[in-house]
């Protein structure tokens, strides 16, 4: 049956109790059959246990046309089968369900506050836990899921600053400098003697996991006595006006919508050379890792007609960098309809999950800990909107087009490069693999997309810089 009312109406007046999952039909831990007053259909009966996950994935689409159409009794029901088949522990499908269960059970919360909803799978709030520095080394090492771009990179970087004493590397990512210390050791290994290195963070970034204990500063301290330790020479700068402060929750969790997008606009008016300092000496790299992704790509009241998204390859680009390295999840997340969102995330987001499952048992703590930071991204993704929904991944082909239009050359990943990077997924389960595609290097498990790695040279330095372009 197809409600004419609204979801906040009908969540208000439902006769099913989300207060308390021990009594509710619908997220009764016991329960075995449906709620007597709204029989499944035929179809959704069938999937009740199963652990397919072209099953799952149907229920989810079920589930979520039914809250875009204000289904409320569809919505449940198909809710009541997922809570029966979800479960934080189990294999790969079950866990991956509970997170998007837990999610769809966000949004519809979101359109009715005063509704508490549960399910088998735990509390609804999701714990954002600090790690120490060597807590946050064993969780980047876990999948090649970070250190797959790091090390493309890194090569790249050292390949394109060949012949400089100085290097200036700027640095927009979420991991806390833990692609630094590899490079570091190579610079400390370089046969004329290392350069010296110069690292430049925003005192700004997604408040997103992985979540650390201290502060960037310390951070940056920490890089410097390796660097020492290395005999290489090092400085370390934070990018703001306040680093003093500690960073300001974005809209994933908190109320005002404006607050990341004023925090990125800020970034964006320091970033030019008097403010960076830059020397004409130096070799400036810019490294972007899981961080184009949270800038705004609406154009809405931009007189230019750029986005944040834009505007931000425009102004590095007129910084003169030697190289840009660009790293992502290879996943498109900008659609505007949920159903579309739920089915190209359940694909990609299946893939780390299935990839903790072949080395860790199921009660293991990294694991479910390492699951729970893709959960708050599964969260985002599916139960916001707007400004709110932070998580807006694009393909590596469509960032590279974008790369282009914004006049930028691709440049070609290395021979050693590619050697280094198989060289480290060899330190792996056997899933995991590579691929070149149109000037990309792309990480894959079992054949399935994950990550990408591009890097692009502005079109006003292609002759001033000793590098092959496409």
């Amino acid at each position: 049956m197809h409600l004419t009312h609204s979801m906040k109406a009908e969540l208000k007046g439902a006769s099913i109790s989300f207060q308390n999952p021990t009594t509710s039909p619908l997220f009764n831990n016991n329960t075995t059959t449906p709620p007597h007053n709204n029989p499944l259909s035929g179809a959704l009966k069938g999937c009740l246990g199963s652990l397919d996950g072209a099953c799952i994935e149907k229920l989810l689409l079920h589930c979520a046309s039914a809250l875009e159409s204000n289904d409320v009794t569809l919505a449940q029901q198909v809710m009541w089968v997922l809570n029966n088949i979800a479960s934080p522990l189990g294999d790969t499908n079950q866990r991956l369900t509970s997170w998007f269960l837990r999610a769809l059970i966000s949004r519809a919360s979101r359109i009715c506050p005063t509704t508490a909803m549960s399910f088998k799978g735990g509390s609804n709030t999701i714990q954002r836990r600090l790690m120490s520095l060597t807590e946050l080394a064993g969780y980047v090492d876990l999948i090649p899921w970070h250190r797959f771009g790091f090390c493309a990179s890194n090569n790249e970087i050292f390949k394109a600053i060949e012949g400089f004493q100085k290097v200036h590397i700027l640095d927009f990512s979420i991991t806390h400098c833990m692609q630094w210390p590899t490079f570091i050791d190579a610079l400390a290994k370089r046969p004329e003697g290392p350069p010296s290195l110069r690292i430049t963070v925003p005192s700004f970034r997604p408040h997103v996991p992985p979540l650390v204990n201290i502060s960037t500063q310390e951070v940056g301290q920490r890089l410097g006595n390796f660097a020492r330790f290395k005999d290489v020479p090092f400085e370390f700068n934070v990018l703001g006006i306040n680093t003093t402060s500690p960073p300001i929750l974005t809209p994933e969790f908190g109320n005002n919508e404006s607050i990341s997008t004023f925090h990125f606009e800020t970034l964006l008016s320091l970033l030019t050379p008097s403010v960076l300092n830059l020397r004409e000496d130096e070799a400036l790299v810019i490294n972007c890792q899981n961080w184009l992704r949270y800038l705004s790509d609406d154009r809405k009241g931009n007189p230019q007609n750029l986005s944040l998204r834009d505007a931000f390859l425009n102004i590095i680009k007129g910084l003169n960098p030697r190289i840009v390295l660009l790293v992502d999840e290879d996943c498109d997340l900008s659609a505007s309809t949920l159903t579309s969102r739920i089915t190209t995330c359940f694909n990609h987001l299946w893939i780390p999950f299935d990839a903790l499952e072949t080395f860790l048992p199921k009660s293991s703590i990294q694991r479910t800990e390492f699951e729970s930071d893709i959960g708050q991204k599964i969260d985002n993704i599916i139960g916001f909107e707007g400004h709110q929904r932070i998580e807006r991944l694009e393909t590596g082909m469509q960032m590279s087009q974008r790369m282009r239009n914004a006049g930028y050359l691709s440049v070609p990943f290395c021979d050693e490069t590619v050697r280094e990077v198989k060289a480290l997924l060899d330190e792996h389960a056997s899933g995991w693999g590579m691929k070149r595609e149109e000037g990309m290097l792309v990480l894959t498990w079992k054949g399935n997309s994950c990550v990408f790695a591009t890097g692009w040279v502005p079109c006003e330095m292609r002759d001033h810089i000793d590098i092959h372009t496409n």
